[in-house]
């Protein structure tokens, strides 16, 4: 069951799926599949193309190099997953796991299982659907869970329902997720991960820096979208993301501004190449969003497997 406000946080669900499908329509990067599952969308400005194409590059950059460094004996659990297709992306790319996991609100994993079942280039033949839990698909390696994070106890037993391994490299994506959840909600679930898994990293993208001007007015529009940032103070700066991970029992974690991202550690060529498609006269309103958002990481690194190949 959804809580008071969880509508509105669901919401931001669609909201990201539309705004990178505008972006995937007009070349920023290549996915065949997101058609499927979001039909309709209008036209994003040229900032929030960017914007999405940094987000995107930038993590999947990360998480390609965990999956290599491992040659893909490993699981990836992605929070808050909502419409994305990055398992599909992830297997034509030759970049398997042993196991992939999905989480998100009931509400919307029903929603996207609904969908899988009528697009055939997405559906398994082997899916199976749990008794009259529709908001649960498992096939033998990707897996889709309904759960609320701010129940640790739930999510255990959908976990393990997945066959899920604590004992070889997990990684775990979370992308605007945190944010909204209490500081005790999101500290309760990272120690559950640091107590449970051997070897972990997680990749956490969302917003940094709420605490000048700007950020704020990011803070008051949310607000006013009925999205309250009950994590907000662990967003306020880049020490701040790093710090809930150290707090939380995790060996380390680094963090860069999507700024610093985008114009410096992307490849040139295909920030040439993306800056191209669209004409950008002025680049001041890009320029804050992308210091206004953020890729933290952070491990857990029991196995002494060495992360520092991870990075940009």
């Amino acid at each position: 069951m959804s809580l008071p406000g969880d509508e509105a946080v669901i919401a931001t669900n669609d909201d990201a799926a539309q705004c990178k499908k505008s972006a995937v329509d007009l070349g920023y990067w290549v996915d065949p599949f997101l058609g499927s599952l979001v039909r309709h969308t209008s036209r994003k400005l040229p900032e929030i193309n960017r914007g999405y194409y940094a987000r995107v590059a930038g993590i999947e950059t990360l998480i390609k190099k965990f999956i290599d460094k491992f040659n893909g004996k490993c699981q990836l659990v992605n929070i808050g997953a909502g419409f994305d297709t990055l398992y599909w992306r992830l297997q034509t790319s030759g970049h398997k796991v042993n196991n992939y996991i999905e989480v998100d609100l009931p509400t919307v994993t029903s929603r996207k299982i609904s969908l899988l079942k009528k697009v055939k280039e997405l559906h398994h033949t082997e899916f199976v659907t749990p008794g009259s839990f529709t908001c649960d698909m498992h096939a033998k390696d990707f897996h889709i869970i309904g759960a609320d994070i701010r129940k640790v106890h739930d999510v255990q037993i959908k976990m393990d329902a997945c066959n899920i391994d604590t004992s070889i490299p997990t990684l775990f994506i979370a992308e605007c997720v945190l944010v909204y959840l209490s500081i005790k909600d999101s500290t309760e679930f990272l120690k559950w991960i640091a107590s449970t898994f051997k070897c972990a990293f997680f990749i956490n993208y969302e917003q940094v820096n709420l605490s000048d001007t700007f950020g704020e007015m990011m803070i008051r529009n949310l607000h006013d979208r009925g999205c309250a940032l009950a994590g907000a103070d662990a967003c306020m700066s880049l020490d701040a993301q790093k710090h809930r991970f150290l707090e939380s029992g995790w060996d380390g974690a680094e963090g860069w501004d999507m700024q610093t991202v985008y114009a410096n550690l992307l490849p040139k060529k295909e920030i040439d190449r993306i800056e191209k498609i669209e004409f950008l006269d002025e680049k001041e309103l890009l320029v804050q969003l992308l210091t206004h958002y953020c890729i933290s990481v952070a491990w857990l690194d029991k196995l002494n497997v060495d992360f520092s190949c991870i990075r940009f």
